[in-house]
């Protein structure tokens, strides 16, 4: 309804007795899931007043800007991230789990059905890892951002959004696809990231440029024992190869200057004309 995505962080403690869940506007990946550890440690040793401490304090501070530092508690510091900036392996969750689990191949042929804005599902039997591949695979399209349904968890109550007519990019649990694929479904892209297998009715990857995703290609395959931003740098470049001069592509109509004098004129013989 706002227009924003709200994000959630779940972890189950020791007994799986209890779930702790974050949810924030805010794209803290790392820094959520380390607060997450922090509090079920928390937990773990019945220090309840310290963890509502940490709580209390998470849930009244403000949002800092990027690069500032924060402390929540003695047990709990780090400096709030640029979310403007590009994600780094190892330091990005999602980057990192989605680049070993996918190779390159499949993962420029996913790039395209983004670019064409297909209707694409991600499965996977782990929760986390299906979570992030699908935020890392949305991640690959900065500086531009997906447009339509994004839901990285589809739960088996709303399995009829995958007959959605319009583009979508969902993640769905490897139990359910079953259950998806008996539906209805036309023009849809599945990548299973267990079996690290793509489905897809089209060839979208062969609609770009050659020279594009030659040179994609090659920076992802020498990035494969690499970290740093490397990756995400390799398909920013793409981006900027793709859709840095659409400015070429417009054609801009002179705008028709209009003679203010002689329309005033025309109104004022137009007022002084009496009917007879």
């Amino acid at each position: 309804i706002e227009s924003k995505q709200r994000f959630g962080f779940c972890r189950l403690t020791s007994g799986c007795r209890v779930c702790i869940c974050l949810l924030s506007y805010i794209p803290w990946f790392e820094i959520y899931y380390k607060m997450l550890n922090t509090l079920a440690d928390y937990l773990s040793k019945h220090q309840e007043s310290d963890l509502n401490d940490m709580l209390e304090t998470l849930h009244t501070h403000p949002v800092p800007k990027p690069n500032t530092p924060v402390n929540l508690s003695v047990h709990s510091y780090f400096i709030a991230p640029d979310i403007n900036g590009l994600p780094t392996i190892p330091e990005s969750r999602n980057l990192t789990e989605y680049f070993v689990a996918v190779d390159v191949n499949n993962m420029l042929h996913l790039y395209a059905s983004m670019l064409h804005e297909r209707r694409i599902i991600i499965t996977s039997s782990k929760l986390s890892t299906l979570t992030a591949c699908v935020h890392g695979s949305a991640a690959m399209l900065y500086p531009m951002h997906w447009q339509h349904i994004f839901i990285p968890v589809l739960p088996p109550h709303l399995l009829d959004y995958c007959c959605a007519p319009m583009p979508y990019l969902v993640g769905v649990h490897l139990s359910l696809l079953e259950r998806v694929k008996s539906r209805s479904l036309e023009d849809v892209v599945i990548l299973n990231v267990d079996t690290n297998t793509l489905e897809s009715p089209t060839d979208d990857l062969h609609n770009l440029p050659s020279d594009v995703v030659s040179s994609l290609k090659s920076k992802l395959k020498k990035q494969s024992t690499a970290t740093g931003s490397g990756v995400a740098r390799a398909f920013l470049h793409a981006q900027a190869a793709l859709f840095g001069s659409y400015r070429d592509a417009l054609r801009y109509k002179p705008r028709a200057q209009s003679n203010k004098t002689s329309v005033c004129e025309s109104r004022m013989k137009q007022h002084c004309l009496q009917p007879f």
